[in-house]
């Protein structure tokens, strides 16, 4: 056989093999590997002392209140960054929308809290919501209104998160949704004038559909990087006050050391979790989407 025909039916396989190898090495088999130990009693310092048993971590998971609380603020995390940063990144795309030297340097600069290290917003965040002295309470007195305790109180720690969780992204789903909108012909909207289409009328029937593909990988692209919130919970709060803003990652962090197989198995309780929104998103949204 010709030694080029052969070349020419290799090449895509050849093209691709190290992402398949680098996908194989640094996803496929770390999640095996989790799996499996989730159904060990595993002792890190001692790997002889490990042993198998079963389900007993996933049923541990299931009885436990911590548990079901961790899975609630990450909910409440996940709904409150969700929701605002879709309604605010689209409320100031639209505004944006018109290609102006002001609105380009408007769009750099609501993109660059998303180029920073997330350290170095938590900690800004951190001396702002300061309640003695920081900028957010010196405002709110000078407006007459009562300070916030913000990251100190259980009750408000959560919407501090929240608040800096969106500050950070709103930038990059923005010019997004900015790209978007860029790109619908303006024959459209030429003839939705014409046929006197109201404002309203004309977002709600012609902007949204065209932008539907964007607005469907936002929301499945932020509801997977809500669950997985971390480093500013770490940074900000530790999992408090009184574990108000322990969210599933941070609870799986806490049990890294002494009990890695309960970690483990909190692991692939995320995943499901996921996997199973992922799914019930493509099920009932993606019907909607209109791609053009």
């Amino acid at each position: 056989m010709d030694k080029r025909k052969v070349w020419e039916a290799i090449r895509p396989y050849v093209m691709v093999l190290p992402a398949m190898l680098g996908i194989v090495l640094f996803v496929i088999y770390p999640v095996l590997y989790l799996i499996k130990l989730s159904f060990y009693k595993y002792n890190l310092m001692n790997k002889d002392k490990s042993k198998f048993i079963g389900l007993d971590n996933y049923t541990q998971i299931f009885s436990r209140e911590d548990f079901y609380s961790a899975l609630f603020n990450t909910a409440v995390y996940t709904v409150g960054v969700v929701a605002l940063t879709m309604l605010l990144s689209m409320a100031i795309a639209v505004w944006l929308n018109k290609k102006t030297k002001f609105n380009a340097v408007v769009q750099a600069g609501i993109f660059t809290p998303h180029i920073i290290s997330i350290v170095s917003v938590a900690l800004v965040w951190m001396w702002l919501m300061e309640p003695s002295h920081g900028i957010l309470n010196f405002v709110l007195k000078s407006l007459g209104m009562p300070p916030s305790p913000w990251l100190q109180s259980s009750s408000t720690a959560m919407m501090s998160v929240i608040i800096v969780s969106v500050w950070q992204n709103l930038g990059y789903y923005t010019l997004i949704i900015v790209a978007a909108l860029q790109s619908i012909p303006p024959s459209i909207y030429e003839a939705a004038a014409l046929d006197n289409a109201s404002r309203f009328k004309v977002f709600y029937k012609i902007t949204l559909p065209m932008i539907s593909p964007q607005l469907f990988f936002i929301l499945v692209i932020m509801t997977i990087g809500s669950f997985k919130v971390f480093d500013t919970v770490k940074i900000m709060t530790g999992g408090g006050p009184n574990t108000a803003t322990t969210t599933l990652v941070y609870y799986i962090y806490e049990f890294r050391t002494n009990s890695i197989g309960y970690a483990s198995a909190t692991g692939v309780v995320l995943m499901a979790i996921i996997a199973l929104l992922t799914f019930l998103y493509f099920r009932l949204l993606a019907k909607k989407v209109h791609y053009q």
